[in-house]
């Protein structure tokens, strides 16, 4: 028995061939996929919260985290998207945005551009518009915003303290605060990353 997915609205689909990179072959469901996520994706953020990591902001280290994250569950885990998907841009663009959004930040912290919690914002949004892999693109991109903030003396962002995975109304307002953010509204996004579920 294979592995049937249904997803979540502002999900991307897999793939047959990405489907085809999972590593545990006792999965068949998505809440199942879920749960082995979940630990997979505990390990990676302990690994990159634990360590004193020279740039964080480089390919090096986000292809690295990445692969922390999800790599117990995916073979394809820290490689960038080969493919096109209904989120991101051209593959083949992928490295060459990541690094120019790499290098906005690092010159937005230096000056003082926006107050941290709005660069950090900004850079999860666009983050997960470049959708560098072929999962897992919204978690890698919140723990990247996360790990920008606490290098910054920054507390972590609440997300909507809420299942950002699963379809839930947490979801359904980060979801709609990212598409308004494509629209160069980010108030939601900004409101969104501190609050708390209600």
């Amino acid at each position: 028995m294979g592995l049937e997915l249904e997803y979540p609205e502002g999900a991307t689909p897999l793939s047959a061939e990405d489907l085809a990179g999972l590593i545990p072959s006792h999965i068949t469901t998505r809440g199942q996929l879920n749960e082995w996520e979940f630990v997979n994706v505990g390990k990676g953020e302990l690994w990159a919260f634990s360590k004193r990591q020279e740039d964080i902001l480089s390919i090096a280290f986000m292809w690295s985290l990445h692969k922390q994250m999800f790599g117990d569950t995916w073979r394809w885990a820290g490689t960038r998207r080969i493919a096109e998907t209904n989120l991101g841009i051209a593959p083949e663009t992928i490295e060459i945005e990541t690094k120019k959004l790499c290098e906005n930040v690092k010159v937005q912290i230096e000056y003082k551009s926006w107050g941290i919690d709005e660069v950090a914002a900004r850079f999860h949004h666009l983050l997960v518009k470049i959708h560098p892999f072929p999962n897992g693109n919204g978690r890698f991109s919140r723990t990247m915003s996360d790990l920008l903030l606490v290098r910054n003396n920054a507390e972590r962002f609440t997300w909507g303290e809420g299942d950002l995975i699963n379809d839930s109304e947490v979801r359904k307002r980060y979801i709609s605060a990212l598409r308004l953010a494509d629209q160069k509204n980010y108030d939601a996004l900004f409101s969104f990353v501190r609050s708390v579920s209600r």
